[in-house]
């Protein structure tokens, strides 16, 4: 039986984005400073209100990709991560944000939405660390959305979203030890690049001059699940080695 006193609970929605790329063989995520409450002043991720009812929720992502990147449609890999909606997590009310992961080479240096005071790359490494505090629970979100970066590069041709149109295995090697933050052995790389088979395609007469010999340049293969997969290492953590060393 239907309560006649019964009225939906008044909740807004917001779409943020985990917009990720390497600088200087970094890998960095975008921040925004707040320029108006709540957390005026904070670093924030970039993101914001649907612009009216009808917008679609990818749309506004896309929309506030090109307002905070200038990126268009063709030139990101933008994906759906996650639905962010604790009671508390923002002070204006309920406001649920659908957070989305943004990938791109090369980005460049950021310009600052209307709402924002300013914005910059900060290291995903300094975030993770706790090392800038961040507004509503966007540290959770830049978290999830790292880690989700890092496990498809396992799995999936995520790597080449962070190269550009033709690149060499080298700078591919590259965006995995910046992803996954640990240094990986070159021939040990390349094999198991090779044997995915449909990963990457070599470019007909394609080298890219590097000082020395030219390295083969490679363009994104047709396969978007990697088999094999390349699972990263396990890091050893001073723990571990502290109770091995105690064992």
């Amino acid at each position: 039986m239907q309560n006649d006193d019964w009225s939906p609970t008044p909740v807004l929605l917001t779409v943020d984005l985990v917009i990720l790329t390497l600088r200087e063989g970094r890998l960095c995520v975008l921040l925004v400073e707040r320029g108006e409450d709540p957390f005026q002043g904070m670093q924030a991720l970039p993101g914001g209100f649907l612009n009216h009812a009808g917008e679609e929720i990818l749309d506004a992502a896309y929309r506030e990709l090109s307002e905070e990147t200038a990126l268009s449609f063709g030139s990101v890999h933008l994906e759906q991560m996650g639905t962010y909606g604790d009671s508390g997590r923002d002070p204006r009310g309920r406001v649920v944000s659908v957070a989305h992961l943004a990938i791109a080479p090369e980005l460049p240096e950021p310009v600052a939405g209307t709402d924002a005071a300013g914005a910059a790359w900060v290291p995903a490494e300094t975030l993770l660390a706790g090392e800038v505090e961040l507004a509503f629970d966007h540290r959770r979100i830049v978290t999830e959305g790292v880690e989700r970066a890092r496990t498809k590069l396992e799995f999936s041709s995520l790597a080449t979203a962070f190269c550009g149109e033709f690149f060499t295995i080298t700078e591919l090697q590259q965006v995995y030890e910046a992803v996954w933050g640990t240094e990986l052995d070159t021939r040990n790389f390349y094999r198991k690049v090779q044997a995915a088979k449909g990963f990457i395609i070599p470019v007909d007469s394609g080298r890219r001059n590097t000082g020395g010999r030219p390295a083969r340049l490679y363009r994104a293969g047709p396969k978007t699940v990697l088999s094999p997969p390349l699972i990263r290492p396990v890091p050893s953590t001073t723990e571990e080695d502290t109770r091995e060393e105690g064992e």
